[in-house]
């Protein structure tokens, strides 16, 4: 790689990540309440952005993969960044600041090519406890194992029903690995949701799924045709990868989160731990629910003393009513989160899995 490239590479990757980190904290402390205090606690890492975007414009072509994940990258970031400002403006409402942040699992997904390549990158999709972490370095700095990292399966953005894979490129056939699906909150979709929860199935070692509903959202009434094509995306990963049928973990967001009870709660269900986060609940699920299916089966419940949506206390209540009814119970309860995803929780709940 030539010596220009390189510290065209150096001077723009680390404003890049900068934003990056910067849109993670916005998604994870998105408050309607508190939004300007957000955006001003963030500072303004995309200015130093695009002042180093120009310096890709004059690259040799044996460089074109990396240059293309790289603007791609920067120019969601970027537009992001557009989107959120205009709100902080004056120029919209919460609905432009959710379709602003849905440009950060777009980048994400645009640079991850480059961890294999790049170790700053590589230590960006890393749960931050581990980064220091030596045999993990080891394991990821081998050549990617076959059959390992990310798949889509008619999973297209705007497309309904399909799924996107995950596998860590340590994976190994002879040994049976936990698997985590996880299900994205209403209108979203599992190609964007996956990200929400990659570094921890790359940091921990996990199969991560994440589907798509077949509607625009999850089928929290009526026909119900999630269920089955849960259960046929499940049979299909299991036929090219080795799961441990004793750590099958359902998660999700919002209206994700309140299908893991709708579907997880019955007896055929597969999955052996459940994981809602800011879901709401109704307390027919339990009382419907399969007496058997309900005995101590764990469920790990996280709520935002925040939110703004589903209030705590309906967690709080789902709780109790759940443990009344048998089930193996943990609730998280974090002070400062609002209706939005904390990836901080995912590490906690893989190691639950894990038992």
């Amino acid at each position: 790689m030539s010596e220009a490239v390189v510290d065209d590479i150096v001077a723009v990757l680390p404003p890049l990540l900068d934003s990056l980190q910067a849109l993670i904290f916005v998604a994870r402390h998105l408050n309607p309440a508190d939004f300007d205090g957000v955006m001003t606690a963030i500072g303004s890492p995309e200015d130093t952005l695009s002042a180093a975007r120009s310096r890709l414009s004059e690259w040799p072509p044996q460089f074109a993969d990396v240059r293309a994940a790289i603007e791609t990258a920067g120019d969601a970031a970027l537009s992001a960044f557009t989107g959120l400002r205009a709100v902080q403006h004056g120029g919209g409402d919460i609905t432009a600041v959710f379709r602003a942040v849905r440009y950060l699992p777009r980048a994400e997904e645009a640079l991850y090519p480059l961890a294999a390549k790049f170790p700053p990158v590589s230590t960006f999709f890393l749960d931050p406890a581990l980064r220091d972490d030596a045999a993990l370095a080891s394991r990821l700095a081998d050549s990617a194992a076959a059959n390992s990292g990310i798949f889509h399966d008619r999973n297209e953005h705007g497309s309904r029903g399909g799924f996107s894979v995950y596998v860590p490129e340590y994976y190994v056939q002879d040994r049976a690995w936990p698997l985590v699906m996880a299900l994205h909150g209403g209108s979203g979709n599992g190609r964007g949701f996956l990200w929400s929860w990659l570094r921890d199935a790359r940091s921990l070692g996990a199969i991560l799924v994440a589907p798509t509903a077949m509607a625009q959202t999850w089928a929290l009434m009526g026909d119900d045709a999630d269920t089955p094509n849960l259960s046929r995306i499940l049979e299909t990963v299991r036929s090219r990868w080795n799961i441990d049928s004793t750590r099958l973990l359902l998660t999700g967001m919002s209206d994700g989160g309140t299908f893991c009870y709708v579907t997880g709660l019955e007896r055929a269900s597969p999955f052996t731990h459940l994981a809602p986060v800011s879901a709401t609940f109704h307390p027919l699920m339990a009382a419907m629910a399969d007496a058997e299916r309900m005995r101590g089966l764990p469920i790990h419940i996280t709520h935002g003393k925040l939110d703004w949506m589903f209030p705590v206390e309906v967690a709080r209540h789902t709780s109790d009513t759940l443990t009344a009814a048998g089930a193996n119970v943990t609730y998280r309860e974090i002070d400062d989160l609002s209706h939005c995803y904390p990836r901080e929780i995912n590490a906690e709940i893989l190691r639950w899995v894990n038992g």
